[in-house]
């Protein structure tokens, strides 16, 4: 017997396929400039960006078309797999700004982290269904799992990635909370952290100059102006754009003002553009992503699809909030791309992918239940009766 398929939860699918479309749109409005001065063509980046998007729709399907129950014999292989390709990275990856996070394979880029972070999920997602109840067990439950997110986040922390690695490390905390984990234990990791943590950052002048610039710090004017600098004209862009924004493909700060315009800060395009109505509308958006996934987890048929779809509706969310909060200044800048919408391959790629699995969960679920064909109910044998003789 097959697993029951009802429709694909359609608000989530239609959200995502808009975003990832409204993001070619987003993506040449902000790259235009910098692509025609350095690619000599204003579609330069875009065109790079579109191949994506289609990749990415490809593979968004093909998760819709699997059955979430076969990942789970191959959770653990994959993110070994994982792991090994975050230290291949490392070793031979290629350099871009002082970070090592790219690896090139038959002249395709990509990103091993973000990989290994949907590879993490999804074995933290396929051990909480198959072992929650020695969870509780520190040596037996709780350490190994706490054993898999700490060498995935100390791999992404080396190369080095500080946004990303603790990230991952947040949502496999969160995963292990919602799973059961005694309070205590998560406490005490979170504990030894901190200190971990202070000293990756104080080891890299760029990330203290960083953290010191967040916080108006700093006996260095000029270092500091330069660490504020991409946030100030981000905020810039915010600013001009105003209540209503100036207009498609009218952005200023885009024309070589604003660095990464189109990557990591593309949410100050969209403020400038389609200003603070734009803003909440695009925010919105990803609000009906984590209320769909969050009612998909509820309503899934059995513990593996609940973690699956927690995990993917938190990583997205997650990460266009730290992006928001990045580009408006609420917290230090870092790198953290913004789900479906900013330049790249390896994080819209793997994210709809994930997307499509929680789709194929939505699926299974009586969310969205097809209609069965009505058959005509059966009508009744008439017995002939034996004869009683004649009646006049």
């Amino acid at each position: 017997m097959g697993k029951k398929r009802n429709h694909i939860d359609p608000l989530t699918f239609i959200v995502v396929i808009v975003l990832m479309g409204v993001s070619t749109f987003i993506v040449y409005s902000a790259s235009s400039a910098w692509a025609l001065q350095n690619l000599k063509s204003e579609s330069g980046l875009v065109n790079k960006h579109i191949v994506k998007v289609l990749i990415g729709l490809v593979v968004l399907f093909i998760g819709i078309g699997v059955d979430y129950h076969k990942y789970k014999d191959y959770t653990k292989a994959v993110l070994i797999g994982a792991i090994i390709l975050l230290v291949v990275t490392k070793v031979f990856g290629g350099e871009t700004k002082g970070a090592v996070r790219w690896l090139s394979i038959g002249g395709f880029s990509f990103q091993p982290s973000e990989f290994a972070k949907f590879a993490l999920l999804f074995h933290l997602s396929t051990l909480l269904s198959t072992k929650k109840e020695k969870l509780n067990d520190l040596k037996k439950g709780f350490l190994p799992l706490l054993m898999w997110v700490g060498a995935v986040s100390v791999l992404v922390l080396a190369q080095p990635n500080f946004s990303m690695g603790g990230i991952i490390f947040m949502l496999g905390m969160l995963m292990m909370f919602i799973g059961g984990a005694r309070i205590k234990h998560l406490a005490y990791s979170m504990l030894a952290l901190v200190p971990t943590l202070l000293v990756y950052m104080l080891t890299a002048a760029y990330r203290r100059q960083r953290v010191l610039a967040y916080f108006g710090f700093g006996d260095n004017p000029e270092g500091l102006q330069k660490a504020k600098y991409q946030l100030w004209q981000g905020i810039i862009g915010f600013g001009n754009g105003g209540i209503f924004g100036v207009g498609m493909g009218q952005s200023k700060q885009r024309d070589l003002f604003l660095p990464e315009s189109y990557g990591d800060f593309i949410f100050s395009i969209v403020g400038e553009e389609y200003g603070l109505i734009g803003t909440i509308i695009f925010m919105t958006v990803f609000l009906l992503i984590l209320l769909r996934g969050l009612r998909i987890a509820k309503h899934a048929p059995d513990d593996l699809g609940k973690f699956l779809a927690l995990s993917i509706t938190v990583s997205i969310v997650t990460y266009a909030l730290g992006n928001a909060m990045v580009t408006l200044g609420l917290v230090p800048t870092t790198g953290l791309p913004m789900p479906f919408v900013s330049y790249g391959g390896s994080a819209i790629i793997f994210s709809a992918f994930a997307v499509g699995v929680l789709l194929n969960i939505s699926s299974q679920t009586e969310m969205n239940p097809r209609l069965a064909p009505i058959e005509p109910a059966p009508v009744p044998a008439v017995k002939p009766q034996p004869s009683v003789g004649k009646v006049f």
